[in-house]
């Protein structure tokens, strides 16, 4: 259905606002539901304090915001809880938090003594600082669904990333696909069985309180065959160096690494590059800066997930089902 669709939506006109976070996927996102980014000022205070001006009223209108929380992650989270507060006092109708990368989400449990959940803290500040509904993708634990008190979208970018590993396998030799831990096995089996191709699995345990972990052995037969490695995202890309590192000794020839949040903090960049990776596919949830983007040269391929998020929007604002977009 195009933007200019006679049905009648449930709100206002949409309008949409972009963060500092990710202004190159906000703006494919305007160009898909052809509309206009609405203007707005992020201003930064000499102590670090920041103000947001819109351009125009919102009163009654059904408004989204787009705004990862990638790094800068507490500018970024502040910014986009202080745009929610600044649409909500100008009376807008709905509003709608849109955050493709949600940072902190790894911290959805104690998993140890005296430490926090800080998942469901960031949820509930959503809530408090304005949003009627928010639009997320690929949560690392599908628990954090419940932090939330308000309805939401919680979508995944398996089906484009499938997409392109279907045409990726045409010119793959036997290729198998690799979890690169078991937390990822389930959603790696549904992977494997689009594309329809075998599963092996990376078993890795945690050797450390902190983000220290060891990949410890395959799970699987890679011997002679093409491998298509993934993931939810890459941070540091240690577990990745690890995976790579064993599936070279059990034999795999290409690998492919196939990851959503190209999150890529220190020294993920040098790590991914010095590895005998035939490609790396990511997505653009996390805007990946050109010095890292030209270290990974021709191997690095970035899928956009815009025609995802924008066509959720539109169904979201005609007030038309979601799942229906993915069969469901």
């Amino acid at each position: 259905m195009s933007p200019t669709s006679p049905k009648k939506a449930l709100y206002g006109d949409i309008k949409l606002f972009a963060g500092t976070a990710n202004p190159e996927l906000a703006q494919k996102i305007a160009d898909y539901l052809g509309v206009t980014l609405s203007g707005r000022d992020v201003i930064t205070y000499a102590n670090e304090n920041i103000l947001v001006r819109l351009h125009g009223s919102v009163r009654g209108q059904d408004v989204y915001v787009i705004q990862s929380t990638s790094r800068p992650v507490h500018r970024n989270w502040m910014e986009l809880l202080i745009m929610l507060q600044t649409l909500r006092l100008d009376s807008a109708a709905r509003i709608t938090a849109v955050i493709p990368y949600m940072s902190y989400a790894r911290s959805d449990k104690k998993d140890q003594p005296r430490v926090p959940i800080v998942a469901r803290l960031v949820a509930d500040m959503v809530e408090v600082a304005g949003a009627d509904r928010y639009v997320t993708l690929d949560l690392h634990a599908g628990q954090i669904q419940g932090f939330f008190s308000i309805p939401g979208d919680v979508l995944t970018a398996f089906h484009t990333l499938v997409e392109y590993a279907e045409k990726l396998c045409k010119k793959l030799k036997d290729p198998v696909v690799v979890s690169v831990d078991l937390g990822f096995a389930k959603r790696a089996r549904n992977f494997a069985e689009r594309i329809n191709v075998p599963l092996a699995l990376i078993e890795k345990r945690r050797i450390a309180r902190d983000a220290t972990t060891e990949a410890m052995r395959l799970v699987g037969e890679v011997d002679g065959c093409d491998v298509i490695l993934i993931d939810d995202e890459v941070d540091t890309a240690g577990s990745v160096s690890q995976a790579v590192e064993i599936l070279k000794q059990n034999g795999a020839k290409n690998i492919y690494m196939i990851f959503v949040h190209a999150v890529l903090s220190d020294p993920a960049v040098e790590r991914l590059a010095a590895l005998p990776l035939a490609g790396i596919i990511t997505t653009d949830t996390v805007p990946i800066p050109d010095e890292k983007r030209a270290k990974l040269g021709d191997k690095l391929t970035i899928l956009s997930v815009s025609t995802l998020l924008g066509e959720v929007i539109r169904r979201a604002h005609e007030g038309r089902s979601v799942g229906k977009l993915f069969n469901e």
